[in-house]
């Protein structure tokens, strides 16, 4: 499959089916309220819960949520446990309900580095629902976009040096299938909540044509509402993947 089978034709966009969000303003919203940022990531997890559950009812497909990046590793130790505290509840909590409604869960990020007990929870998460394929939740988690292009980039040498690939064999459909998204269509839109404008890593490559959206709410505070809100912003652009509209082309002749 190449990248343009992967997205959606030119022109005004129809519901997103790929949706990506950056999940950003736990601590904030912890902060606010005089509580320690921890406390924030527990509502982060009923936001989960909210927009998982509505996602399908507003026609998106594919669900990808950055949880916990490379760089998060630097954040104060019980704030790094309670993260991983909650990964855990969440899948042992919510995992059966996803088996029975058809969730495919795909968790995207190095393995490496995970305390056994995570690891051990990822794999279970992704083995019990490897059958479904009526909705489809990513979840980023000790995933960098630099990382992952760094993976796949090693991935292709070795392909190279065992001679199984020349390196004019190396296209850009070919080095997408080596990242860990590989296999899933780019994200049609991508939502950064707490207002902040930045992508922090998350989705390098695969947000290369994406539409941008970022609502002014904190996460634990994310709604359907505020999805249904980013997805009619969507809906007001033009998609032209680097091409040009019949308005900004010069009539000749």
């Amino acid at each position: 499959m190449t990248i343009a089978d992967k997205e959606q034709p030119k022109g005004a966009p129809d519901v997103p089916l790929h949706v990506a969000i950056v999940m950003d303003g736990n601590g904030r919203w912890a902060k606010r309220r005089g509580l320690p940022r921890q406390v924030g990531h527990p509502k982060g997890v009923d936001a989960i819960r909210r927009v998982v559950e509505a996602a399908p009812d507003q026609g998106i497909r594919w669900l990808t949520l950055y949880a916990f990046s490379t760089e998060n590793w630097r954040r104060p130790a019980g704030e790094v446990a309670e993260v991983m505290r909650l990964l855990k509840l969440y899948v042992n909590s919510d995992l059966d309900k996803l088996v029975r409604e058809g969730v495919k869960v795909r968790i995207l990020g190095r393995r490496e580095g995970l305390p056994p007990d995570v690891a051990e929870i990822v794999e279970r998460a992704e083995r019990q629902t490897a059958h479904n394929d009526k909705f489809f939740l990513q979840v980023a988690f000790n995933y960098g976009g630099r990382a992952d292009i760094v993976d796949a980039a090693r991935a292709v040498a070795v392909e190279v040096a065992a001679g199984r690939i020349a390196p004019e064999d190396i296209t850009d459909a070919f080095f997408e299938d080596r990242l860990s998204t590989g296999g899933l269509p780019s994200p049609d839109l991508v939502i950064r909540t707490s207002g902040e404008q930045r992508l922090s890593n998350f989705l390098l490559w695969e947000s290369a044509y994406s539409e941008f959206v970022f609502p002014d709410v904190l996460w634990p505070d994310f709604t359907p509402h505020h999805l249904a809100e980013g997805i009619a912003e969507f809906q007001k652009r033009e998609r032209r993947y680097g091409g040009a509209v019949a308005d900004d082309v010069l009539a000749t002749g």
